[in-house]
């Protein structure tokens, strides 16, 4: 049957649960529950960004809820966590391993080249500085993740693995020494400041006598 009034049209389509796309071709058409599924346009369906505890009713696409130099979009599309600066726990942050164009390192595998060495402990262009540990005197403060540290032993999370300890234990060894006093290479400097990079703009030397302001205190 051909319906010719174009208010009757809409009736019908209305009735059957489609919409016109438009842009789509002429007469093209979605199921009308295909508009709700992205509420707010921006890219990101609404079940995922309720997974991943973004707004569905907020346009956020642009924004970089975790601080990891990738955008929530960018987060859906490599399906990362929008949440968590590092989906895949291998020390390099989801932006870095997203953009830094190296094949020995991917932002759904902690160790890509499976050779028993987390992507964040390499080096992928042999300057003497693992992955991790590239970007932390140039990004903001706010995202960098040398200062995570999530057990407060004064070793950040990304370097933990370095020396043996762990992530979520402030005194891995339980010897009533913690983790960041200790010194697990023998070296005769800590681990809290084995690895300080001088150049890094977030360092917790502020009255610059070169010793960490969390080190202050002890002497």
């Amino acid at each position: 049957m051909f319906i010719s009034h174009p208010t009757a049209r809409r009736a019908v389509r209305a009735a059957v649960g489609v919409v016109v796309c438009i842009g789509c071709g002429s007469g093209a058409m979605l199921p009308a529950q295909a508009s709700s599924a992205d509420r707010d346009g921006d890219g990101m369906p609404n079940r995922w960004e309720l997974t991943n505890r973004l707004n569905p009713d907020r346009a956020n696409a642009h924004r970089d809820t975790d601080h990891d130099g990738l955008r929530n979009l960018g987060e859906f599309r490599h399906t990362t966590n929008p949440t968590d600066e590092d989906s895949d726990n291998d020390g390099h942050d989801d932006g870095d391993e997203v953009t830094d164009g190296l094949h020995s390192t991917d932002v759904d595998e902690a160790d890509t080249e499976e050779d028993g060495i987390e992507d964040g402990d390499e080096d992928a262009d042999d300057d003497a500085a693992d992955n991790e540990d590239e970007d932390d005197a140039v990004e903001n403060c706010v995202a960098d993740d040398a200062d995570a540290d999530a057990d407060a032993d004064n070793v950040s999370d990304e370097d933990e693995n370095d020396f043996g300890t762990r992530v979520h234990d402030a005194d891995s060894d339980n010897d009533g020494t913690d983790d960041g006093d200790e010194d697990a290479d023998g070296d005769d400097v800590d681990n809290e400041d084995a690895d300080d990079d001088a150049d890094n703009s977030c360092d917790d030397d502020q009255d610059e006598d070169e010793d960490d302001d969390k080190d202050d205190d002890q002497d």
